[in-house]
């Protein structure tokens, strides 16, 4: 994990991050775009105070239709010490926030961990959530082994040509099987405390326009693999942003129909650790203003 010679994920760039950017366009520093207490998370994080999210900027995967573009690609955010990284976590647990979510942390996986070491000497106590891609490296989460309590992972394509195509990374279906295979290996069957989730998987999928049929493969190898064993989250708040709304097949919302034959999918297989949304949930309202708020 050498920021000299990066590879903490599968783009691979060997980028010199201290003199230059690979894919992910994030230097050797922290860049912070919000840090908050998150009420729509799912409610084994949120609870009643709400999810204690760090919004990190800059991505590994950059999707066509990122909702977080402005931080993910367009990279807002502001650049903190370790030390103040740090006392962003501990701040969070002052907040009363039921966990710490890290969101899009990958790159930054490094000078996370240090940052957890000094916290957690300060008394941290609260789980920390892993919120990612699912477009991870094993030795990445390996080096993760005791930091992290759940992991929250995408699993956004079953087929490599929709991987491409969105995300330009084929290879995505392959290394989010290996890796949702490593997290369950580090954390194990979920574990809660006062409904709040203190350890283990919970794999969201985000059900695209088009790809209902795509979605419940996803939605089936997760159940063939894992059973209730993690938890399963299928949202339908995908609005069209960014790149996506000249897109012939993502230029428009998700229907209800959609949606119901997975959610009834995987109702059917036996599915029962299973979140649904329910409700207007593609808005623009639910997406973060990456203010900087609690930053500095």
């Amino acid at each position: 994990m050498n920021m000299q010679n990066c590879t903490l994920c599968p783009r691979n760039c060997h980028a010199d991050r201290t003199k230059q950017y690979g894919f992910c366009h994030a230097s050797s520093e922290v860049e912070v775009a919000l840090v908050s207490l998150h009420k729509w998370e799912e409610p084994c994080l949120s609870g009643k105070n709400g999810a204690g999210t760090v919004f990190f900027s800059h991505c590994s995967m950059k999707c066509i239709f990122c909702q977080n573009h402005e931080i993910s690609t367009e990279g807002k955010g502001l650049k903190v010490s370790i030390e103040r990284l740090a006392e962003i976590f501990l701040e969070q647990q002052q907040r009363k926030a039921h966990c710490l979510e890290l969101v899009t942390p990958t790159h930054y996986v490094p000078q996370i961990i240090k940052a957890l070491d000094i916290a957690k000497q300060n008394g941290l106590n609260i789980p920390v959530v892993y919120n990612c891609s699912g477009y991870e490296k094993v030795e990445t989460l390996q080096a993760l082994r005791n930091y992290i309590d759940v992991f929250l992972p995408d699993f956004k394509y079953f087929y490599s040509e929709t991987a491409k195509e969105y995300s330009n990374a084929p290879d995505y279906p392959e290394v989010a099987k290996k890796v949702i295979d490593k997290m369950y290996e580090l954390v194990g069957k979920p574990v809660f405390k006062d409904d709040i989730m203190q350890k283990g998987v919970i794999i969201r999928h985000l059900i695209l326009p088009w790809q209902y049929k795509e979605s419940m493969q996803i939605v089936k190898y997760i159940w063939e693999t894992y059973h209730d064993d993690v938890y399963l989250s299928l949202m339908n708040q995908y609005t069209p942003m960014y790149k996506a709304l000249s897109h012939p097949k993502l230029k428009r919302k998700l229907t209800t129909f959609e949606y119901n034959k997975v959610v009834d999918f995987a109702s059917d297989l036996g599915f029962t650790n299973c979140y649904i949304q329910q409700g207007k949930t593609a808005t623009k309202d639910f997406v973060p203003n990456f203010n900087g708020e609690n930053v500095l």
